[in-house]
């Protein structure tokens, strides 16, 4: 099916609630009136059947979670984000490689959004990785899109949303998303413009989520893979600009060597180096880091002793979504709520698309 999608709302201001990100997060004291979309995150998928495992969505919790944040906005919408970086991809590669496999799930997910109150369906595969994959993909969101609505043509009800959390470019592992496709049958994707360094796969320090390489244009950045996709004919409004509320810390091999390109000697803080924001807030203070901005790359980074860490602060946070509107795209989103300090960013995100004057550039 192609065409566009019926509209949830005029702009995407969303994040995702990570269920296994072992913080404590008060449902209570959040202010929902700052999102449009918020995605539940992750259900997985049973390797046998296909199907959804509802024994990973803690259902009594989204109830909960739903009924606090709707009390301040009635209109916000949820998504059953499916997958993400931990999810096993074997699976996704089964599910999607056989027309009864697809079918399975597709029809399990449409099930378990209407039996417990979704809007819509998200689709967290990180990442398909060949051509065979990218196939699978395309022929998976096609039937998707038509299970959908003739789902919504039964019950009488609004088609669910189709979404995807997609690589920062369209290109992935030498391999293209079938960009037309994802026009034709997502109502918007989720482009994950973040973790280009961590301590994990990247020796040196670097800007986790530059927005900008001003050493090569081209390079590794958000700019630079939403050229691409725009290139690649994916229409503005079908894009979400997305930014990280974590950031990545290194132990570093020289303390007096502090800035980019820093030889480093694996993670710092915690075991695979991956800090929240809160959490990178806290440790300024407690250990007298000293902090850098660096509007080039438009980022943030800190260091004390041997520890670097590369994040992204509201200063940061507001560029970017000042970007996302100035071009064009649909919205932002981020990853994830709980990393939030106090939902600082997310409150600085949402006024700063509100006041974003695209007339005027400012």
């Amino acid at each position: 099916m192609s065409g566009e999608m019926l509209r949830s709302s005029p702009v995407v201001k969303a994040s995702y609630y990570y269920l296994n990100s072992g913080k404590k997060f008060e449902t209570t004291t959040m202010d929902s009136t700052v999102f449009t979309h918020l995605f539940w995150a992750f259900a997985q998928i049973d390797p046998s059947s296909h199907k959804i495992d509802l024994s990973t969505m803690n259902l009594p919790q989204f109830y909960k979670f739903t009924e606090i944040a709707q009390l301040k906005n009635k209109p916000l919408q949820f998504l059953l984000s499916i997958g993400g970086k931990n999810a096993e991809k074997t699976v996704f590669d089964s599910m999607t490689s056989k027309p009864e496999n697809r079918k399975a799930f597709i029809d399990s997910s449409i099930s378990v959004a209407r039996e417990y109150g979704f809007q819509g369906l998200d689709l967290a595969w990180e990442y398909p990785s060949n051509i065979v994959e990218m196939a699978n993909f395309k022929k998976l969101i096609e039937e998707w899109r038509v299970a959908v609505q003739d789902d919504s043509d039964t019950t009488g009800l609004l088609p669910l949303l189709l979404t995807a959390a997609v690589h920062y470019s369209p290109d992935y592992n030498s391999v293209q998303y079938p960009v037309q496709a994802i026009a034709d049958n997502l109502d918007f994707v989720n482009i994950m413009s973040y973790d280009f360094y961590g301590p994990g796969w990247s020796e040196v320090t670097g800007p986790p989520a530059a927005l900008y390489d001003p050493s090569n244009p081209a390079g590794v950045s958000g700019d630079s893979g939403l050229r691409k996709w725009l290139d690649a004919n994916l229409p503005a409004k079908k894009a979400v600009l997305g930014f990280s509320y974590c950031g990545w810390a290194w132990k570093l091999e020289d303390p007096k060597t502090d800035g980019y390109d820093a030889a480093t000697d694996g993670a710092a803080i915690t075991p695979d180096g991956s800090v929240t924001y809160d959490e990178i807030k806290d440790y300024i203070v407690s250990s007298g880091a000293a902090t850098y901005h660096d509007p080039a790359v438009v980022g943030f980074y800190c260091h004390a002793g041997t520890t670097w860490i590369g994040y992204d602060d509201n200063q940061s946070i507001v560029t970017k979504v000042k970007y996302a509107k100035l071009n064009g795209l649909y919205g932002y989103f981020s990853w994830h709520l709980a990393a939030d300090f106090d939902g600082g960013l997310s409150r600085a995100a949402s006024l700063a698309w509100d006041t974003t004057d695209i007339t005027t550039g400012k």
